[in-house]
């Protein structure tokens, strides 16, 4: 799988704003099953757990921007689960959040597994009432 960019994220990006400004203050979503064709489309599987941090405002802070890659900060991403399943892929969401169909939303899509996957969890079977925590973690753009 590849990450998928949304359209709005994109458009975004060709104005004046970087990754890190239209993404910090936002937050993860897992959800089991496979990942939709674009970040665009409604979000398909059950949501498993909604990842945010313990920082100031909770949202997601990313760090310094380096070789194409903007990493995840050293706040600790975590959240409850809360809903059993296997995880399948995530969502990023800037700090509107929104869910369902948009080609205007900041979003981010990726697959989750051990092989071939944009993010590994130490566990992809995830427990209600447990709380799942993102260890390393960042989004690259591609030199070609």
């Amino acid at each position: 799988m590849a990450i998928k960019i949304s359209t709005g994220l994109r458009t975004a990006l060709m104005g004046t704003s970087g990754m890190k400004t239209l993404l910090d203050g936002g937050f993860m979503k897992i959800y089991s099953g496979g990942q939709p064709t674009t970040a665009d489309y409604t979000e398909t599987g059950t949501l498993l757990a909604t990842i945010s941090t313990t920082s100031g405002t909770g949202g997601l802070i990313y760090g310094t921007a380096a070789a194409g890659q903007l990493p995840k900060s050293y706040d600790t991403w975590s959240g409850v689960i809360v809903a059993a399943g296997v995880a399948g892929y995530f969502r990023i969401y800037g700090t509107a959040g929104t869910s369902g169909s948009s080609s205007s939303e900041k979003r981010i899509d990726g697959a989750i597994g051990t092989v071939s996957a944009d993010m590994s969890l130490s566990n992809n079977s995830l427990t209600v009432g447990a709380t799942v925590t993102i260890d390393s973690f960042y989004v690259e753009l591609p030199a070609s």
